[in-house]
């Protein structure tokens, strides 16, 4: 599992700077959770990685070696290692359960259909759909369709998981059964930065917690650091509203 580091990271969408000079680091087997506001640029950190934003300055490392956003090569090596999961769940609607999970791996990748298969097969076994393997999107809860999501991208074999708000689009007594795959996961070492308002959550299975606003990290520690005892002023006003609630 590599080492990830995000060095002084900025980016913008057009001339609204959302990412201002980010730095933090992900070592291997950890869990990142960033918490913050909406608009903060947690979502955006996420988005840079995978290359779906190219940032305007600073550096992303894996493992000491840096990442080259304009260099195609560089993109597909860093895609190779991060799979990141979004809010929804983009499933191919006409196609069953085990398809949308084998055909990354088989398209994108390359891998012989017959390995892939068995791979998928135990994914959807972890993530408690094993039942589901012929079953089309719209025959599943929001819950089910978004471990689908989950086991399509365990399917591409990543080093680094990224979860953008996966709990945010779902019904409040789905949340459980989606952070429980998650728990599992932590529990077998998956480097993973998390973006959620699930503050419980946030603080179980994270190893360090990003507080932001405004683009910027206010403040970095152990979750009990950041929940119990922030040192901010923007923190502590932020963790008092949320736990309030």
């Amino acid at each position: 599992m590599p080492r990830l580091d995000i060095v002084d990271l900025k980016a913008a969408y057009g001339s609204l700077t959302v990412l201002d000079g980010i730095t933090v680091s992900v070592g291997s087997g950890k869990v990142l959770g960033l918490i913050g506001p909406s608009g903060s640029g947690k979502s955006t950190i996420l988005r840079v990685l995978v290359g779906l934003l190219k940032p305007a300055a600073g550096r992303v490392l894996l493992d000491d070696v840096e990442v080259r956003y304009s260099n195609a090569g560089d993109v597909k090596r860093v895609r190779d290692q991060l799979a990141i999961v979004f809010q929804q769940y983009n499933l191919f609607q006409n196609m069953n359960v085990l398809d949308n999970v084998t055909i990354a791996p088989v398209k994108i990748r390359g891998r012989s259909r017959g390995e892939v298969e068995q791979d998928a097969r135990e994914l959807l076994a972890k993530v408690g759909l094993a039942d589901k393997l012929k079953s089309y999107p719209d025959e599943l809860s929001g819950g089910q369709q978004q471990r689908v999501a989950i086991a399509r991208a365990l399917a591409l074999k990543p080093e680094i998981l990224l979860l953008d708000e996966i709990t945010a689009a779902l019904d409040p007594e789905l949340v459980s059964e989606v952070l429980d795959t998650i728990r599992v996961l932590a529990s077998e070492g998956m480097t993973m930065l998390i973006v959620s308002h699930e503050m419980g959550f946030i603080r179980e299975v994270s190893s360090k917690v990003a507080f932001m606003a405004d683009g910027k990290v206010v403040e970095m520690g152990a979750p009990a650091q950041i929940f119990d005892a922030p040192s901010e002023e923007r923190t502590r006003d932020f963790v008092s509203k949320i736990l309030r609630h």
